[in-house]
């Protein structure tokens, strides 16, 4: 089958034929900055989305883009991943040390000393060690559970984020955070709740390095530890529609096998914080399939069939929706280590947001991404935008 020609540019002249256009936004830390520049390639492309979902730094990069006007969010996206990244890394201005990082052994030994220098001193504008340390606090009191201090998060997120315009914009937002006391998986969502700078610092509360965030008497982690994606909050919600997601993904499932310890780490936590994704897009596949062949096989009854118990419960999860999840997956470079997620460099940041931005142009050069699927594929999935090296 012939493939159709690439676009010569990713800038899009109509709205693609769907009903919702999602950005999913999955947690990773430091690595977030690969978002901002997804986010920046869609913008361009004028793609701005109906619905953006995201978990711990997904969800803050959510809230910066659902709480500004459209022509302010890369640039605010842009303000907020300056302000917690430090020059450098090592303290030291990029003239004197750009040099350097030429090489993946150089690299590697500066991005280490930037992620010491974070787990030592925190980031700015995001958080910083409890000092004199949690230990110091007996058991009870809020101090003694945690690592870090986020109260500064919540300043940049109040100086940031225009909360009034998130909440009644008509931009849909969701973050995704875990009862601590239940342990149930909870959506604050702008279609049931007022959101908050606390709903999306709770969403971003990974113990034990981040304190549990109180929102009306109960205490939220860090939503990755149950799911870091929120791909099936977004695609299985009661409201279906025609939708065409973005999932931008910070850890990636595949990998090669470690060779020492430091790769065990960060294979565990590729593992670990992938979520699944492709397990789970591939069994939502299946699912909207069979969906869309009951609804079909539903629309053949005859009339005292089709109107009997069984049918009527059944056409309750028949779906004729159609599904386009174009997967835009961050590839860790050969330096990086299992310390990346904590890496606050700004060389690091840039990088990041570079790859993310180039996945998407690439990704949507590629025409098939935008067009609606048939009935009868009703799902299809992508992984365009490093050419799934993996």
């Amino acid at each position: 089958m012939t493939q159709p020609p690439l676009r010569k540019t990713h800038r899009v002249d109509t709205r693609p034929p769907f009903d919702c256009i999602a950005l999913l936004l999955q947690g990773g830390g430091a690595l977030g900055a690969y978002q901002a520049g997804v986010y920046e390639a869609l913008a361009e492309a004028g793609l701005q989305p109906d619905w953006v979902a995201g978990i711990s730094i997904g969800a803050i990069n959510a809230a910066l883009i659902a709480g500004n006007a459209p022509k302010e969010r890369v640039a605010k996206l842009r303000q907020f991943w300056e302000e917690v990244t430090v020059v450098g890394g090592t303290g030291c201005g990029d003239s004197w040390f750009a040099p350097l990082l030429r090489g993946d052994a150089t690299r590697t030994a500066l991005n280490q000393i930037s992620a010491f220098q974070a787990a030592t001193f925190g980031a700015p504008g995001f958080f910083a060690p409890r000092l004199p340390g949690p230990w110091f606090y007996p058991p009870g009191m809020h101090q003694a559970t945690s690592l870090y201090d986020t109260s500064s998060l919540l300043t940049t997120l109040e100086r940031l984020v225009d909360f009034d315009r998130l909440n009644h914009d008509g931009m849909r937002l969701s973050v995704g955070a875990v009862n601590v006391r239940n342990g149930n998986f909870s959506y604050f969502d702008t279609t049931t709740h007022k959101i908050g700078p606390l709903h999306v610092m709770a969403s971003g509360a990974l113990p034990p390095g981040f304190p549990a965030v109180e929102i009306e008497g109960e205490f939220y982690w860090d939503g990755g530890l149950v799911s870091n994606t929120p791909l099936s909050w977004v695609v299985n919600n009661e409201l279906r529609q025609d939708t065409l997601a973005f999932q931008v993904d910070l850890w990636n499932a595949r990998g090669v096998f470690p060779r020492d310890l430091a790769e065990v780490m960060m294979r565990q936590k590729e593992i670990q914080y992938s979520s699944r994704t492709r397990a789970n897009t591939d069994q939502f596949k299946r699912m909207q399939r069979l969906r869309c062949a009951l609804g079909n096989l539903l629309s053949q009854l005859p009339p005292e069939l089709r109107e009997s118990d069984e049918a009527k419960l059944l056409g309750t999860v028949a779906s004729h929706k159609v599904y386009n999840i174009v997967h835009l997956i961050y590839r860790t470079a050969k330096y990086e280590g299992h310390s990346k997620d904590y890496e606050f460099s700004r060389q690091s940041m840039e990088d990041h947001w570079r790859a993310g931005y180039y996945d998407a142009v690439r990704t949507l050069r590629h025409p098939e991404v935008l067009q609606r699927p048939t009935n009868l594929e009703s799902v299809r999935t992508f992984d365009l935008g490093s050419d799934a090296r993996d």
